[in-house]
């Protein structure tokens, strides 16, 4: 009988895992404040038709960098489930089931952003869309961009207690330091108040401001320091 591969090593797990987490925000945050908020005027439908009918092009890039966003996110969010897996199976498999959900739910949620394109401009769409004045049009398409964004915050309740667990997988880990988990749990708490929407919303700058704040610092220690790799493979024993 052939013998089980081994493992990927750790310090591997930690680094890929390190490099997806960046991925993942860079992509977030060039869909999201470098094309998304410049273009959707928030109560301001006619605004935000012209902006989105004047770049359609850089208005589609933006789907396209939420995709790679989600698509990293996964990635990342198995690279963490494998990482911390030896801390304790059954709770590293529950926050990788809770994560992937809010993957699912976000991802989900972009079909929404996608939509106004479909309804925009009645040269080339749906002939019963005709049946709708512009301003209707331009209202209904700002409303489904409300609907992705509160899909996106549905996401992040979910992701709020994977990073929990995560956080207490780290916690608890020994080959990752105690501080960077408690800060990680820190900052899942605050994305479980979107479980309550408006008050997320009201405390979203806060809570975003700290979240990448810790996901920088995150990000620096996987990718420089990874994980000490006796400690981890101890923990794998039996």
């Amino acid at each position: 009988m052939s013998e089980p591969k081994a493992p990927s090593s750790p310090n591997t797990l930690a680094r890929m895992a390190g490099l997806f987490f960046l991925l993942t925000i860079l992509a977030g945050i060039a869909a999201q404040a470098g094309i998304s908020e410049k273009l959707v005027i928030p109560g301001d439908p006619a605004a935000t038709a012209a902006g989105i009918l004047a770049q359609r092009g850089l208005y589609t890039l933006g789907f396209t960098l939420y995709m790679v966003e989600m698509a990293c996110q996964i990635v990342m969010t198995v690279l963490f489930y494998r990482l911390l897996r030896p801390v304790n199976g059954t709770v590293a498999l529950a926050s990788l089931a809770l994560g992937l959900t809010g993957c699912v739910i976000k991802t989900f949620g972009r079909v929404f952003y996608l939509a106004p394109l479909s309804l925009l401009g009645s040269a080339g769409g749906p002939h019963y869309l005709g049946a709708f004045s512009a301003a209707q049009v331009q209202a209904l398409s700002l409303l489904l961009l409300t609907l992705n964004e509160r899909a996106a915050g549905m996401g992040l309740v979910f992701f709020g207690f994977s990073d929990a667990l995560q956080g207490w997988l780290i916690f608890r880990s020994t080959f990752l330091p105690r501080w960077l988990g408690a800060a990680s749990f820190l900052a899942a708490l605050g994305w479980m108040t979107f479980a309550y929407p408006p008050l997320g919303n009201h405390l979203f700058l806060y809570l975003a401001g700290y979240g990448l704040l810790v996901s920088a610092v995150m990000i620096f220690w996987l990718l420089v320091k990874g994980v000490d790799e006796r400690r981890w493979t101890d923990l794998r024993r039996p």
